[in-house]
């Protein structure tokens, strides 16, 4: 297990990466030429306010979990530096006893760190099918509007699409539609970050 990781960066793949909402059926296309449009979905889905929110939520109520998992793994880092460094000059019972002290902290921690990579998994990707339910409504809504008869989504790993002029993505205006049927503001800027400090990852725009 790489315990460096953040428990951040791994509710922002879930959030982004979560599994997609259910669509119904689109209605039959107008007569006349077909317009299509593209749109990358889920990051639309993270872009909007209420997703960055609750993105945003999401974190602070993990962050306190994934702190005390990084201060016992500095712990054991700490232990196992004094064990090579002390080696030489303890008896063979107590390396073996700090060793096994050393090897049952490794594996709790592992076992708590899943724990929660997998319980922090599956509330990004509630979180995300919640959110994507409701954009998909602005979505076929908006589409419907400006007479598109398909719209593609670029952010399928395995998409078709090999070129796209600018000009037909309606990311942008689907979120912006979205933010203002939702109602909730837009998250306050973050302030910079310290100097030396780790500054946390955001949810991946869409291309």
């Amino acid at each position: 297990m790489n315990r460096s990781l953040l428990l951040a960066t791994l509710l922002a793949s879930g959030f982004v990466l979560g599994a997609a909402a259910q669509t119904p059926a689109a209605p039959a296309a107008p007569e006349g030429p077909t317009k299509i449009a593209i749109i990358a979905f889920q990051g639309a889905v993270a872009q909007t306010n209420e997703g960055q929110r609750n993105f945003a939520d999401l974190q602070k109520k993990y962050q306190p979990r994934e702190n005390e998992l990084k201060a016992r793994n500095d712990e054991i880092e700490n232990l196992t530096k004094q064990l090579q460094a002390q080696g030489s000059t303890l008896t063979e019972a107590a390396r073996a006893a700090q060793a096994r002290t050393i090897d049952e902290k490794k594996k709790k921690l592992d076992r708590d760190a899943e724990d929660l990579r997998t319980e922090g998994a599956q509330e990004a990707n509630e979180m995300y099918n919640a959110v994507a339910s409701k954009v998909y409504d602005v979505l076929a809504n908006y589409a419907q509007q400006q007479g598109f008869s398909i719209v593609l989504d670029v952010s399928q790993q395995q998409n078709p699409i090999l070129f796209a002029l600018p000009s037909t993505d309606i990311t942008k205006p689907v979120v912006e539609a979205y933010n203002v049927k939702s109602g909730v503001p837009a998250p306050p800027p973050q302030p910079p970050a310290a100097p030396g400090s780790q500054a946390k990852p955001q949810a991946p725009a869409a291309h």
